[in-house]
């Protein structure tokens, strides 16, 4: 008998949520990297899918194998071709740590591998580039962990000042008066992997444009292996959703043994109109077939030779 062949494995969901693109593998104790090409950076590094090694920053949530496993390799894999030095932002705990992790790596690789680690402090941001910033927020996990909120700083002229004429605008501007203020976009939050608290009803979260979550647990009988994993049982999730203002949420870290179409059916049931803002990102057969609604209504031709997406984790 002709063995069948292994499993294909390691395929990015993908989803595309206007301007962005959100790539990435999550599987509960497995692997989790989420990717937007547009903001050139990473949250978590999974085991490093090939996709990833073109963004230049990993904002990591926290340590845990799943999410840290691929971090050498991508520093090591970004150097290796000409990419630029990686760069990854953490809690300030887990910097010591990590170099720790790299510099065990000469001695193993006969060689030192660039990179750059970079402590966060909690509600404190990084410059990404001009006018965009990356703040970290501590949030409840059974490690030290960051949830991150990108942000758009935009200048917007004072309400005071509304309806002058450009020419008595620039008068004032020369003058030293402070005729605009900074006005804070927060354009993607993720929450890393987390128990539910008081920091995901923050700005960052509520007014992001897409949210980013974790959803660990799904049976109605797995509430306290939630609370002592302190991770998000979906039960938990209807008042982050009345909260969240989000154009979409990105529902991650689903664990292989809960079947997608369970997954699918506990979503409806728990937040009821809410899901149509919902969006599983290992749902391959889904999402495919709202990409391809996507590439008819912007009257482009759908690849026939791209590959079938599978409809399970």
């Amino acid at each position: 008998m002709v063995p069948k062949p292994p499993p294909r494995e390691g395929q990015l969901g993908f989803l595309y949520l206007p301007p962005y693109r959100i790539q990435g593998i999550s599987v509960a104790g497995e692997q989790t990297v989420v990717h937007i090409p547009e903001l050139d950076l990473v949250f978590d590094i999974g085991l490093c899918p090939r996709a990833t090694l073109a963004a230049g920053t990993v904002c990591l949530s926290h340590t845990h194998m799943d999410h840290v496993a691929g971090l050498a390799y991508w520093f090591s894999q970004r150097s290796f071709q000409k990419l630029g030095t990686g760069r990854v932002l953490c809690h300030p705990k887990l910097v010591r740590p990590l170099e720790l992790m790299m510099e065990s790596w000469i001695d193993l690789e006969h060689q030192k591998t660039p990179h750059e680690i970079v402590g966060v402090e909690p509600d404190s941001h990084y410059v990404l580039r001009p006018n965009l910033n990356v703040r970290a927020i501590e949030v409840g996990h059974s490690a030290p962990t960051l949830g991150f909120s990108v942000i758009e700083n935009r200048s917007k002229l004072k309400d005071e000042f509304q309806g002058f004429p450009q020419d008595r605008l620039r008068e004032l501007k020369v003058s030293g008066t402070e005729i605009s203020r900074i006005s804070e976009i927060p354009l993607v939050a993720y929450t890393g992997d987390t128990e539910i608290g008081p920091f995901l009803y923050r700005d960052e979260f509520t007014n992001a444009k897409i949210v980013v979550t974790e959803c660990t647990f799904f049976e109605k009988e797995h509430r306290d292996r939630a609370r002592v994993g302190r991770h998000i049982h979906v039960d938990d999730l209807l008042p982050l959703m009345e909260a969240w203002k989000a154009e979409h949420v990105v529902i991650t870290h689903i664990s292989r043994r809960t079947n997608l179409q369970f997954a699918r059916e506990r979503l409806i049931e728990v937040l009821g109109s809410h899901m149509n803002r919902v969006h599983i990102l290992m749902d391959h057969r889904i999402n495919r077939q709202r990409f391809e609604q996507q590439i008819l209504e912007s009257g482009e031709a759908v690849s026939k030779n791209s590959p079938a997406p599978s409809a399970e984790i």
